[in-house]
């Protein structure tokens, strides 16, 4: 896993992220919100863990998109951190599951067949319209075709060994037009977690710079 500070100025206060699979950090250079250091994790094809980045720090808020919901449970789960709220987006606890997460099927034909044409329709998907696809490719991910094969066969094969792991999360953001955790299995992996229901892609540009700057009601628990 790579662990990159965005921002690191010696603030009390980590907005700790765990981006989705096929990341990197310049997707996420985003401003965020004041009094927080930012650190970005993504690039799952080990599941290595820095712990002493966290040390320091008076409050942690923890967000997690896609399959970086299962990769945090896995990393974090069992620990303490001062947590301020853990905030979970469009993905579940259990990845790689009929009901609750992405059809068995689904990520193994994707894993089998991928190539460029796949990750460009891939692309397409989690975007949704036009626009959206257009502002994604102007910060698009700098990685390889090949590194994102290898991520994507890492998970199936971390997420097929592992327990599911007891987080805790303290809300989930389910996106009603994603097209990858379709809405119905979010809502069943969530159950007895507060959830908020918004009409958003799986990748959002509008949501995820309210997410970062911890703007809008998100950030807020019911």
């Amino acid at each position: 896993m790579k662990q990159v500070f965005i921002k690191k100025e010696g603030n009390p206060r980590l907005l700790l992220f765990f981006a989705g699979w096929g990341s990197d950090e310049h997707l996420f250079r985003r401003p965020v919100a004041e009094g927080y250091d930012y650190l970005l994790c993504f690039d799952y094809r080990t599941l290595d863990f820095d712990y002493s980045l966290l040390d320091g720090y008076r409050e942690i808020r923890l967000l997690a998109w896609s399959m970086g919901i299962w990769v945090a449970g896995q990393i974090l789960s069992g620990r303490t951190y001062p947590w301020e709220m853990k905030l979970a987006v469009n993905g579940t606890p259990f990845p790689i599951d009929d009901q609750r997460g992405i059809a068995e099927a689904v990520f193994h034909g994707t894993l089998e067949n991928f190539s460029d044409a796949t990750l460009a329709r891939f692309r397409r998907r989690i975007c949704g319209g036009a626009g959206q696809v257009k502002e994604f490719l102007s910060h698009q991910p700098y990685r390889t075709t090949e590194e994102l094969k290898e991520e994507l066969a890492a998970l199936e094969h971390e997420v097929g060994k592992a327990l599911s792991a007891a987080l805790g999360w303290d809300k989930a953001i389910i996106g009603l037009c994603d097209k990858i955790f379709i809405p119905a299995n979010q809502r069943a992996a969530w159950k007895g977690t507060e959830v908020m229901e918004i009409e958003a892609e799986h990748y959002d540009t509008a949501l995820f710079d309210r997410l970062l700057e911890g703007k809008g009601e998100e950030w807020t628990r019911h």
